[in-house]
């Protein structure tokens, strides 16, 4: 089985991205920063924050679930607010997307938010509401299943240390894994924390047994040449001891994003 997880910035490097997903044969996929805007024929959209504006790339959920016909897509939005086509307001969503290979039954699933809430009227105010995914699978070929979460952690303007709200975001991922996970089979969670290595949220998730194979495995950058700032970890992967891993990677080549993919193999 093999296990992407990215932040896919948004579509930003849409052709890049577009058939690095499709050909990289991942059997499931866990992707941040997905928008969708079912309203709208127009590719691109512009996120304005302030003085603060990004291309977005306006049904990217669709264009990915068009380039993945073999998987099944859930889309999990956090908020719905208005992006911009020049200077036309157009409702769009954003939020987390998980692909998974039709070969494998989903046997068991929970959403739920691990910091606010579902914002209907607007972005919100910053540090704005996350949500995580996580699914159990029955792997036919392993004869086996597997419990698999991402998050995409909560932005705060003063950085990525440890504050209550990311204690608080940390347990509640926890939990959330403890509603689909049984406790005694394979666990991988990953995603754009959006914190530090020595960040508390990997005590929380040791309690789970889980070890992080980004700074154990020696790897020092998670971002691209697309991210000029300083603090170049964000994304993580972590599994059990009862992942048999075959392989990981944080992918330096090609840049699909400002964010690296992270590439799970297992045995």
């Amino acid at each position: 089985m093999r296990i992407l997880s990215l932040n896919a910035w948004g579509g930003k490097l849409h052709s890049p991205l577009i058939n690095y997903l499709a050909g990289v044969d991942a059997d499931v996929l866990c992707l941040q920063e997905i928008a969708r805007s079912p309203t709208t024929r127009a590719e691109w959209l512009t996120y304005r924050d302030g003085d603060l504006e990004l291309p977005q790339r306006a049904n990217l959920f669709d264009e990915i679930a068009a380039a993945l016909p073999g998987h099944d897509g859930f889309f999990c939005p956090t908020a719905r607010g208005t992006l911009f086509d020049d200077d036309r307001l157009v409702a769009s969503e954003f939020g987390l997307a998980t692909f998974v290979r039709r070969s494998l039954s989903v046997i068991g699933q929970a959403l739920g938010f691990v910091h606010g809430s579902f914002s209907s009227g607007g972005w919100g105010p910053h540090p704005r509401a996350r949500n995580a995914h996580c699914i159990r699978l029955f792997d036919h070929d392993a004869g086996t299943t597997i419990t698999i979460a991402q998050m995409h952690g909560l932005r705060e303007v003063g950085g990525k240390h440890d504050t209550p709200a990311r204690q608080a975001q940390a347990s509640a991922l926890a939990d959330l894994i403890r509603r689909v996970w049984p406790g005694n089979e394979r666990l991988v969670v990953c995603g754009d924390f959006n914190v530090l290595p020595g960040s508390s949220t990997f005590q929380v998730l040791g309690e789970l047994g889980l070890t992080d194979l980004v700074v154990s495995r020696g790897h020092e950058d998670t971002r691209t040449s697309h991210y000029t700032k300083d603090g170049r970890f964000a994304d993580y992967l972590l599994v059990n001891e009862q992942v048999d891993i075959a392989g990981f990677d944080v992918v330096a080549q090609p840049e699909v994003s400002d964010h690296r993919a992270l590439l799970l193999d297992i045995a």
